[in-house]
């Protein structure tokens, strides 16, 4: 499939060397050249930042062997790079995969070579050795197997592998629960701990009255606010990948909470430079310091996340109900509550039937 890039002007030169060049997006008398082609991994990164009237530091690529696993993940993130410039994939996708990466990469084999050094050509023993590698942190060897993986998928749809040697490798990774769900005395000790007015209440009540994850949490604003017949409505698209569109109404507790204090900015989260937080690892370290101000521990915003989901479905909340207020696309997702909660009402009722049998 060929794609298009609006404003690039390839140009061929009288010495038959084509010369690539971009027009500035609002500007199109003023063109930028770059040093590369569609054809190249990183053309997009360059195509992008012309069309803003920018140009790209080039740093040198660190040499790597041909067919080397390092070349292979290297122009495998190059090439998710520029899909996170185009919008078409998570920036969280990309940090967690180049980390995971550069670790795999650096481990040993057996015979004690670089695994980043040899032949990407590896058997499905080489993805358990990585894997093996990992020990106890069994999510990340899931981790660097999924990672693994897709840049074998990658490969194989350019000609650049035929076989993917992580296929039907199973995860070793067992659960146990996730995130704590907040109790309402977790709840509680952490209203008591951050007063009226403070920014750690109004994200408790932002978090909590919207279930939204902590990646949306440091980017909602007034900007998102919607009124609709009268009623406040919260509208954003979340930041996760394949997540469903939200719009729900603002809980008049969150909008009690929001309306508060006269201070506004690009977030309703703000830091105490009265700026929106530059990452969602920047917000979690926050709540982290918030969460142990409050005398409580291993408590996260994706445990407040859970406990409303818990909180909808006691409240007779239908699954796909569930599903709108928390951006769910699948329905088994939002079934985890209401299984549960379906249970606990059938037992109760089965319960109160025998209430006057006696032995």
């Amino acid at each position: 499939m060929k794609v298009k890039f609006p404003g690039y002007v390839p140009e061929r030169m009288k010495s038959g060397e084509l010369r690539h060049r971009v027009r500035v997006e609002g500007n199109p008398r003023k063109r930028i050249r770059i040093p590369v082609g569609p054809d190249d991994p990183a053309f997009t990164e360059h195509y992008y930042a012309a069309r803003a009237g920018q140009t790209v530091e080039q740093t040198p690529l660190k040499p790597v062997a041909r067919h080397s696993l390092d070349e292979l993940v290297r122009d495998y993130l190059i090439w998710l790079d520029a899909q996170v410039q185009a919008g078409n994939a998570s920036s969280m996708t990309l940090k967690q995969r180049r980390s995971l990466f550069g670790k795999v990469c650096e481990m040993k084999d057996p015979e004690g070579e670089r695994m980043g050094d040899l032949h990407h050509d590896l058997p499905p023993a080489g993805i358990h050795h990585i894997i093996d590698q990992w020990g106890e942190a069994t999510a990340q060897a899931d981790n660097s197997r999924k990672a693994l993986s897709a840049a074998y998928k990658w490969a194989i749809t350019r000609g650049r592998a035929t076989r993917n040697p992580c296929a039907g490798i199973a995860r070793v990774h067992r659960s146990r629960g996730g995130a704590v769900p907040w109790s309402s005395s977790d709840v509680r000790a952490f209203l008591d701990a951050h007063p009226e007015g403070t920014t750690a209440r109004r994200w408790l009540f932002l978090a909590m009255f919207t279930a939204c994850r902590i990646s949306d949490a440091r980017t909602l604003g007034r900007q998102h606010e919607v009124i609709r017949d009268g009623v406040v409505f919260l509208d954003w698209q979340p930041q996760k990948k394949g997540s469903a569109f939200v719009s729900v109404p603002i809980a008049p507790q969150l909008l009690a909470e929001l309306r508060a204090t006269d201070t506004e900015g690009p977030a309703y989260i703000l830091s105490e430079h009265g700026r929106a937080y530059r990452s969602t690892a920047a917000l979690h370290e926050r709540v982290r310091r918030w969460v142990k101000a409050a005398g409580l521990e291993n408590r996260s915003q994706h445990g407040l996340r859970k406990a409303m989901g818990e909180i909808l479905a006691e409240a007779g909340a239908t699954q796909h109900q569930i599903m709108a207020v928390m951006a769910h696309t699948q329905p088994a997702t939002s079934a985890i509550y209401t299984h549960r909660a379906d249970r606990r009402r059938m037992a109760s009722a089965a319960m109160e039937a025998i209430k006057g049998f006696s032995l």
